[in-house]
């Protein structure tokens, strides 16, 4: 099975990957349009896993949009927990770091390393896992990169520290991806379907989000995520997109036909199993 991913061998995408499918062939791409665009071109790509929200960060909005705009279901579902390594070439020495690259997302989660080696300089860079095969090509022995351990194993690199995030409760809840109308041949679990992404737009009146709201609580749906995301070319107008827990396949069928009576547009993004939310990580002493 190949699998579409924003970036590259060793990043959290790629955990996320064999945790969900196992060992499968990768397909790395710099952008997530680019994933979308393998998944949907024949040949491109069998399935794809992208994140679609974090713990302290919130939701990757720019995804949410991407779901809408692509014939593709939602298969599976992955909580993550995430972890940061100050990773560099085989002979570096901490002492000598003094430019450490990672994505954004990455950089702000290790604010307490970076307070605590204020020599050090925060580099942003487009990948986790692209910044450790970045400083290996380069060979630059100032040079170190925030990412996975797992990416140090992948690379053959050097760990000079690991958990440099400031908070142990960080999970990322990865998406598993296929074409409509593929979902059986790509679905990683025999279990029951006891989960449901919609995407739906309401007339713009006093009430109605609310409304809607209370048709699916009156179908017995558990609301576990909302988000609003602006529609394009209608000012000040959105879509919502939720997850909702339902208790059977006709619990969905009946979630969907609530919502077509008091929506101008509804999308099911894709059917699958809930995954239990993670344990907290122990605190330290």
């Amino acid at each position: 099975m190949r699998v579409a991913i924003q970036g590259e061998l060793g990043s959290n995408s790629h955990l996320a990957v064999k945790a969900l499918l196992g060992d499968a062939e990768l397909v790395p791409c710099a952008l997530s349009v680019e994933v979308f665009e393998r998944l949907t071109a024949a040949g491109g790509a069998d399935a794809a896993v992208l994140p679609i929200e974090n713990s302290l960060h919130g939701a990757v909005a720019d995804h949410s949009d991407l779901l809408l705009q692509h014939d593709v279901r939602i298969v599976g579902e992955l909580s993550l927990r995430i972890r940061h390594a100050l990773i560099a070439p085989r002979g570096s020495a901490l002492v000598d770091v003094r430019r450490v690259l990672s994505h954004p997302v990455a950089l702000s989660q290790c604010r307490r390393f970076f307070s605590h080696h204020r020599q050090m300089e925060a580099v942003p860079f487009y990948d986790t896992a692209g910044a450790v095969k970045h400083t290996l090509q380069e060979r630059e022995q100032d040079a170190a990169a925030i990412a996975a351990p797992f990416a140090a194993e992948v690379y053959g690199a050097h760990i000079l520290l690991r958990d440099l995030e400031d908070d142990p409760q960080n999970f990322t809840r990865f998406l598993l991806l296929t074409r409509a109308g593929d979902e059986a041949q790509v679905r990683p679990v025999d279990g029951p379907v006891n989960k449901v992404s919609l995407a739906f737009d309401l007339p713009h009146r006093p009430g109605s989000l609310q409304h809607a709201l209370a048709r699916l609580a009156g179908q017995g749906a558990d609301l576990t995520r909302i988000e609003s995301r602006p529609v394009p070319g209608r000012p000040w107008e959105y879509m919502f997109f939720v997850d909702l827990r339902v208790a059977s396949a006709e619990g969905a069928d009946a979630v969907l036909h609530t919502l077509t009576e008091v929506s101008h547009s509804v999308k099911e993004l894709g059917r699958y199993a809930v995954e239990e939310p993670p344990a907290a990580v122990p605190a330290e002493n």
